[in-house]
């Protein structure tokens, strides 16, 4: 299940949220060659992210899940958000460069069906950037942060998800080592934690960020999504007026 859009903006307003967007960003800046002219699609809750990642490109627009809720983004100019199903992405194929997805794979119901129509949606060569709770961090095991909600991935998990489904894993990195608390010495310390938990390795970290880039040929072939009608009594047919049967 999602978490509501009103719990995420409280999150990202909080002291912890807004040093562990920094932080996020910091790692996800240092993983892109540049958004200069790319057509780029933040999937989930990306708002957050994408000022500083997404500079000079064509486009952004940010989608977020039905179930999820919408804020408005960017606070200045036209708005670019949208409503979508994240299953069924109103976009034409191979119509974006960059894909941000945060806050949505740990929520997937259907993570292949995910990957299909993200394969769909992307131009060949396009990049994937995804941010998803590491499953052993301690994140994922506090439900104080929207990070300790959903389904949690190991290294090798994610790195299956995208191979399967013709994308290729670049980069790896981590993220978000301090422990998730609004203690105020906790938050002085952010950077100290940072530097210590990437020299002690990726054990105690709290997310994973990984690119990954499109291959040119589909590894699954996508089913086709089949509507099912649901007859409901209340909802069926009725003639206008009471229809007489005549006897003899």
């Amino acid at each position: 299940m999602f978490v509501a859009i009103d719990e995420l903006l409280q999150f990202y307003r909080s002291p912890l949220g807004r040093i562990s967007r920094r932080l996020i960003q910091e790692v996800m800046a240092k993983m892109t060659d540049g958004a200069t002219g790319h057509r780029v699609v933040g999937l989930g809750y990306s708002a957050p992210y994408l000022n500083r990642v997404t500079q000079g490109a064509e486009r952004v627009m940010a989608f977020m899940p039905a179930r999820q809720g919408a804020q408005v983004w960017p606070k200045e100019g036209p708005s670019a958000t949208a409503l979508v199903d994240p299953l069924e992405l109103p976009l034409t194929d191979s119509a974006v460069d960059l894909v941000i997805a945060n806050h949505l794979f740990e929520y997937a119901r259907e993570p292949e069906e995910l990957m299909q129509e993200l394969w769909r949606v992307t131009a060949p060569g396009a990049r994937l950037l995804i941010v998803v709770p590491r499953r052993r961090g301690l994140w994922a095991q506090r439900d104080n942060t929207p990070f300790g909600h959903g389904h949690p991935f190991s290294r090798n998990q994610l790195h299956r998800l995208l191979q399967d489904h013709s994308f290729t894993p670049e980069i790896w990195r981590e993220a978000l080592y301090l422990p998730p608390s609004n203690w105020a010495p906790v938050l002085k310390s952010a950077r100290l934690f940072e530097s210590l938990g990437r020299f002690a390795g990726p054990a105690f970290a709290g997310v994973m960020v990984v690119r990954a880039r499109k291959e040119m040929f589909p590894a699954v072939t996508r089913k086709r999504r089949d509507r099912k009608m649901v007859r409901m009594p209340e909802f069926a047919p009725q003639p206008a007026y009471p229809v007489h049967s005549n006897r003899n």
